[in-house]
């Protein structure tokens, strides 16, 4: 199941994009839709908010005011957290059965107005964020919703800023337009990249680029570097549980700054123990996060040339996202792999003559082997003067592994 986050700032139309996502065959759960089912009158979840905030925040009908109560808790941060201190356990508990309820492939959309602001992003595949200016905002929730000014910009306040959701957002909704014009880019996400990658995860399918090497290696993008943050992250809450793992690190040649590269991030995941990846709680939880194993690779190439294959022994995974493909290597910490990843991408970031060298010989080889994969093999002479090279600059800099 493809799990799908949806947020956005509080009248930037994320509930209209989490519609259009149902009509297209989407499971969602709104997270607003359930916080009203548990205060109904009757539910705990009430009495205990009726506890907290008193009467005043009940209608005499025994339901709670969501008026009074929203311009209660927007107008003081300590009220707020006590809200969610109520609430959020029971919304957690409930969302978590109504997502697995999903048919099996489907995409199950989360629609969170606090996805952000409470670090719940690094749990789904994907995070959307649907973006409008804040004035655009301001006069929706003024005209549509009946908020005065003042209190709409309270509001909007309060939650995570534009550029903190961008930090975390892998696909970002403008919607200043007309809605028309926000459909046809939900209709275009959901052909191009939802309904794919969910199909890749049912079927346990990495995604790949084109075996053309020249379609493949880019200039450097600037993205690069955010989008592996990303990876790192929801890799990280993933095995977190399992206790396996030293450290995630986004190594290769797009973790180096300037350096055109394949448009594949490598991310490298240290474990205790590469035997570590065979248990059942580990390998779900990779696969859970959207990765498939490869069985056909199960070493990097040993340096210098004769070396103890043993050293650089790891296991390879593959992301499904069409939209931003992943190559996950699992090696032990302390092993030889484990450690030419992180020399090569620290050494490469602090010499620019290495890393234009590098640019260099990438250039000469995609002039002479067109398809991806041979160039790839072409490459490995290179690194074993580079092995050298890195391990010479390590010494005199008294490099370690961070």
């Amino acid at each position: 199941m493809l799990r799908v986050g949806v947020t956005g700032g509080i009248g930037s139309g994320k509930s209209t994009v989490s519609r259009r996502l149902g009509e297209l065959g989407a499971h969602v759960v709104d997270a607003d839709a359930v916080g009203a089912e548990l205060a109904q009158p009757g539910q705990p979840t009430l009495e205990a908010i009726r506890e907290r905030f008193g009467e005043a925040v009940i209608r005499p009908d025994g339901s709670l005011d969501r008026a009074g109560m929203a311009a209660v808790v927007f107008a003081d941060p300590d009220q707020l957290a006590a809200l969610d201190a109520i609430t959020g356990p029971a919304i957690v508990a409930r969302v978590r059965a109504l997502r697995a309820a999903a048919p099996a492939g489907a995409v199950s959309v989360y629609d969170m107005p606090l996805l952000v602001e409470r670090g719940l992003w690094v749990h789904e595949h994907l995070s959307v964020v649907v973006e409008t200016d804040e004035e655009v905002r301001v006069r929706r929730l003024v005209d549509q919703r009946g908020l005065d000014e003042t209190d709409a910009r309270r509001r909007i306040a309060s939650q995570a800023t534009d550029a903190q959701r961008r930090a975390v957002a892998d696909v970002v909704l403008p919607n200043d337009g007309t809605p028309e014009d926000l459909e046809r880019v939900v209709d275009a996400l959901w052909e191009q990249r939802l309904a794919p990658y969910a199909a890749n995860l049912a079927s346990g399918t990495r995604s790949r680029r084109p075996d053309r090497a020249s379609d493949c290696v880019v200039e450097p993008r600037v993205d690069w570097e955010a989008r592996a943050g990303r990876v790192v992250a929801r890799l990280a809450a993933a095995l977190a549980p399992t206790g396996v793992v030293t450290e995630v690190s986004h190594v290769g040649s797009t973790s180096v700054p300037g350096l055109l590269a394949k448009d594949v991030l490598d991310v490298q995941v240290g474990v205790h123990r590469l035997a570590d990846v065979d248990e059942d709680d580990v390998r779900e939880s990779l696969v859970g996060a959207g990765y498939v194993f490869n069985h056909g690779i199960h070493s990097d190439t040993p340096h210098p040339e004769g070396a103890d294959a043993s050293a650089w022994l790891k296991q390879f995974l593959g992301g499904c996202d069409p939209g931003n493909h992943v190559h996950v290597h699992v090696r032990e910490h302390g092993s030889a792999g484990w450690r030419f990843a992180l020399l090569f991408r620290d050494w490469l970031r602090h010499e620019p003559r290495e890393r234009e060298a590098y640019a260099a010989e990438k250039r000469r080889l995609l002039e002479q082997h067109p398809t991806t994969s041979d160039y790839v093999v072409a490459k490995e002479p290179w690194f074993e003067g580079a092995w050298q090279r890195a391990n010479a600059w390590a010494e005199r800099t008294d490099w370690q592994p961070r």
